[in-house]
């Protein structure tokens, strides 16, 4: 028992001495993200893939990831649910367009994923639905609207 107790002070203690991630610091995180329903969408883990390699506070991460690794410490793992506002958005609808069918290339078909140019430069969209003179595309990102769920564990810290 008394041990027992020592060892988990000494863990406790180091814990506490460890580094915690913040701004500025640039981390390597395992990840694997998926929806609310299991279906995984993105891993780090996936064989010839690396861990994420960032600087928070760049603006490089979607909100809910970069603040959930906000105070994690190496070698820590834990789950993160990221609603839609902290990740890519919700869907917009002024994003759901139909455009004129002459301006997609012949064979163009349904769940197609396509890259045009909008106000802001290159976007990529997807084929909803093709009529007689018009498709209708859809530019939000594939998971707006979308609670998402992130197992992290931070690989290393480096403070900048």
């Amino acid at each position: 028992m008394l041990i027992t107790t020592i060892l988990l002070l000494i863990i406790c203690k180091n814990r506490y001495l460890m580094q915690k991630i913040k701004n500025g610091d640039t981390v390597s995180v395992n990840y694997t993200g998926k929806l609310e329903d299991g279906t995984i969408f993105d891993s780090s883990l996936v064989e010839g893939r690396e861990p994420l390699n960032v600087t928070l506070g760049q603006g490089m991460l979607i909100p809910g990831f970069e603040n959930g690794l906000i105070d994690m410490v190496e070698g820590e793992k834990k789950t993160v649910e990221i609603e839609s506002d902290k990740a890519y958005g919700d869907v917009n609808s002024q994003m759901v367009i139909d455009v004129p069918k002459a301006q997609f290339p012949e064979g163009v078909e349904v769940g197609q994923m396509l890259q045009g140019m909008g106000p802001q430069g290159p976007i990529n969209v997807k084929v909803l639905e093709i009529n007689e003179d018009t498709v209708k595309i859809d530019g939000n990102h594939p998971l707006a609207g979308k609670k998402l769920i992130f197992d992290l564990e931070v690989v290393s810290v480096q403070s900048n």
